[in-house]
This record gives C-alpha cells, sequence and structure tokens, in this order.
C-alpha cells in the first residue's frame, strides 16, 4: 500500500480536497486502485449536525453516513463508493479511545494524546486503506495538530518509499504589483517541517500561472527541487485539475519516488476527462435556474444540488447559470422593510428558466418558498422541489387549488395520506 497525504498552508479552503481527488483519479487513470480518507479536525462524531454555514451541505453515503462535502469529490474524481468510515474525525477517535479505556483495554495506563490518540490514528487509517483489499494508493488529507504528530510516526512505520506528503499553498499575486509572491509558502512549508513532516511535492495555488523565477525561489527556500514545485492556477472547471497536475509531470514523479507500476500506454480514462472539460468550455447555449432557498450566502450549501445541476446542463449542452434567491426577500413583508432586496429577487425569479426550491429547517423563509412555487405553477415554469421543497408545493396546491386554508402543515399531511391512499389503492389494482 502506497499512501499520499496531502496537508495545506496559509488559509482554510485552498483546494487539498480537489487536489487529492485529481492527484487520485490520474493514479486510477495509469490502472492503479485507489482509495481516499477525509480526516477533519473538529470533535463532531460526523457533519450531520453542522449548520449549511459551517462546512457547507452534508454529503450522505450509501451507508446512511453524514459525512464532508470533500467525500462526494472523492466519489464523482475516482468513481468509487465510500463509507462513513472513509470520514474520520477528532470525535470519532477520541471516542474510540475513550470506548476502550472503559473497556479496561490499556490495562490502568494513563491514556494521552501519544501514544495512544496517535496509534488509534493510525489503525483507522491501516485499516481503511485495505477496504476493499485490493488498493494500491491512499489519498487523504489532515489539519490537525493529533494527526500531524500520527502522520510524523507514521511514516517511519511505513517507510519512506511508501509515504508522500504532498503540500498546498497559496502563493498571492497583490493587485497593487501584480507580483506573485512566496513568503507565505516559504513560511507555511517552515512550520511543517517544524512539525517533522518534510513536502515532497509543493502545490501552488495562484490566480495564474507561475513564473520560472518564482518557481525557482520556492525551490531554493524550501529545499526541493524545481520539476518538485506545481503550479496549479485557477482554471475554467475543477475537472481540469486532473490535466493540470498530469501535464506537470506528476504521474512520472510519484512513479519514480513511490516506486509504483505504472502503465506508460495512453490513458483512455484522461483523455474523456479533456474531451468532457473541453466541451464545458465550449457550450453555447444558457440556461438559468432560480435556487430560492434559505442558505444562498454559501453556495456550498446546496453542493449537490449545484453539482447535479451542471451535470445535467453539461449533458444537454447547455452552460447554467444558477440565480441564487433568498426565499424571504420574496414575502411581501419584504416589500414593506426592503423594497430593494424584495424587487431584486422578484426580478431574477421572473428572469430565470426554471425554478428549484431545496430542503431547509424551520420557519423562515417558508412563505417565500410557497410564493415561488405558486409563481412557477401559474407561469407553467419548470419547477423542481427537493425535500421540503417538493412538501411546500403539495402545500401550495392544497392552498391555491384545493381551498385549504390555515395549518399548511396540516394540509401537507392530508394531501400527502390521499397520495399514500391513492397509491395503495392502485397497487391493488395490479
Amino acid at each position: 500500500m502506497k499512501y499520499i497525504l496531502v496537508t495545506g498552508g496559509v488559509i482554510s479552503g485552498i483546494g487539498k480536497g480537489i487536489i487529492a481527488s485529481s492527484v487520485g483519479t490520474i493514479l486510477k487513470s495509469c490502472g492503479l486502485h485507489v482509495t481516499a480518507i477525509k480526516i477533519d479536525p473538529y470533535i463532531n462524531i460526523d457533519a450531520g449536525t453542522f449548520s449549511p454555514y459551517e462546512h457547507g451541505e452534508v454529503f450522505v453515503l450509501d451507508d446512511g453516513g453524514e459525512v464532508d462535502l470533500d467525500l462526494g469529490n472523492y466519489e464523482r474524481f475516482l468513481d468509487i463508493r465510500l463509507t462513513k468510515d472513509n470520514n474520520l474525525t477528532t470525535g470519532k477517535i477520541y471516542q474510540s479511545v475513550i470506548n476502550k479505556e472503559r473497556r479496561g483495554d490499556y490495562l490502568g495506563k494513563t491514556v494521552q494524546v501519544v501514544p495512544h490518540i496517535t496509534d488509534a490514528i493510525q489503525e483507522w487509517v491501516v485499516k481503511q486503506a485495505t477496504v476493499p483489499v485490493d488498493d494500491d494508493v491512499c489519498t487523504f488529507y489532515i489539519e490537525s495538530m493529533p494527526f500531524i504528530e500520527a502522520f510524523r510516526q507514521f511514516q517511519f512505520k511505513v517507510k519512506r518509499e511508501n509515504f508522500c506528503n504532498i503540500h498546498v499553498s497559496l502563493i498571492p499575486q497583490p493587485s497593487a504589483t501584480g507580483e506573485q509572491k512566496t513568503k507565505p509558502t516559504q513560511n507555511s512549508v517552515r512550520e511543517l517541517r517544524g512539525l517533522g513532516l518534510s513536502p515532497d511535492l509543493i502545490m501552488c495555488r495562484c490566480s495564474t500561472a507561475l513564473e520560472n523565477s518564482v518557481k525557482e525561489k520556492i525551490s531554493m527556500f524550501c529545499h526541493v527541487e524545481p520539476q518538485q514545485v506545481i503550479c496549479v492556477q485557477d482554471v475554467s472547471s475543477i475537472y481540469r485539475v486532473p490535466l493540470l497536475l498530469e501535464d506537470q509531470g506528476v504521474v512520472s514523479y510519484l512513479s519514480r519516488r513511490l516506486n509504483m507500476p505504472i502503465e506508460t500506454r495512453p490513458r483512455k480514462m484522461l483523455t474523456k476527462w479533456k474531451e468532457m472539460s473541453d466541451r464545458s468550455d465550449r457550450l453555447l447555449e444558457h440556461c438559468s435556474i432560480a435556487l430560492v432557498g434559505k442558505y444562498t450566502k454559501f453556495s456550498d450549501s446546496y453542493a449537490s444540488v449545484i453539482k447535479a445541476l451542471e451535470h445535467s446542463a453539461l449533458a444537454i449542452s447547455h452552460k447554467l447559470e444558477v440565480k441564487y434567491i433568498d426565499s424571504a426577500y420574496l414575502e411581501p413583508s419584504t416589500l414593506q422593510e426592503e423594497p430593494v432586496k424584495y424587487h431584486e429577487a422578484w426580478q431574477k425569479l421572473c428572469s430565470a428558466d426554471g425554478i428549484l426550491v431545496p430542503g431547509g429547517f424551520g420557519v423562515r423563509g417558508t412563505e417565500g418558498k410557497i410564493h415561488a412555487i405558486n409563481w412557477a405553477r401559474k407561469q407553467k415554469k419548470p419547477f423542481l422541489g427537493v425535500c421540503l421543497g417538493m412538501q411546500l408545493a403539495v402545500c401550495e396546491f392544497a392552498r391555491n387549488m384545493l381551498g385549504w386554508k390555515g395549518n399548511s402543515h396540516l394540509a401537507t399531511h392530508y394531501v400527502l395520506h390521499s397520495v399514500k391512499s391513492l397509491v395503495i389503492s392502485t397497487k391493488q389494482w395490479f
């Protein structure tokens, strides 16, 4: 088993998950079996109780595990099915260690972060990396001190030829000067080395391609060869990232560094990725969808919905434009308090080609969603309700077509009960 650890520096949200997924993709295109583990520093057991504004939408796996969004990227990029154990949190580790301590597994010893927590982390990774047992490579990334210490030890346990560290860092480019700055990356690598991990590849996130002089500077001050400094500039689609890494010789380097048996023939899988990315860039027809939700300030709150829309639009050769609308702004009360926001929200809604109302919690903004659904029905606009959106569509129909007034939840109950009875009756006919 080969292990590739992805660490990040300077800022959060720099793209560690996409890079881990992309590295896995190009290795899988070489005929290797790849799995992935996401390690999160929070003490929560899983992501199921997070507010959408905390970490975005919860991604639900086939086994019911409620996990971080990055596992969705892993599944899409690698075309694999992961389990809840592929998302490791501080909470899970501490819970497992405390359970062992309560059972007496430590034979009365003082339980400490080192070695008990760090050992538990290593055991979890080794166990999960071999599920299924035919995997060749495991990619994962970390952000927390106990995990960094665990992998400092882990690199010696599995031997250098089986362990590689990719460090993702930001190269800021202030608009005032336009100069690419390397100091944040230097400091980040220095700090990582002080913790006992030395990066084999430094992947530099930047808005434009790295200049050769900047690459050489990073190489000199971070003690790596110039070819070990990889430029990951902004691209038109995240699905271009594997192609970007492939073009810069990442596969060749990992093949030598980890002594992996990689096929040298042309890779059909990456050819399909290039065709898909090129087709995405050439789209001329536009399609606008109004997403009427409650958490529209943070697009990751509806990540799975957005990805589904993007893939659907690409399948019919249309460029997608998502118009985010806060459902509360569609309510008449907003007209009195903030008329500008009210009219802007309705202008977005009316100009969209279709309307999607996703799930949500609580009463706030519910009436706004019902107003959007009512407008879609009357104007015969394409509409899709997901979770609460579907339930509110039932409420809107009950109110305005059946004439049921009063408590919307009660109306929903009656209509759904009627639909259920109809389905049961229909089954009996057959």
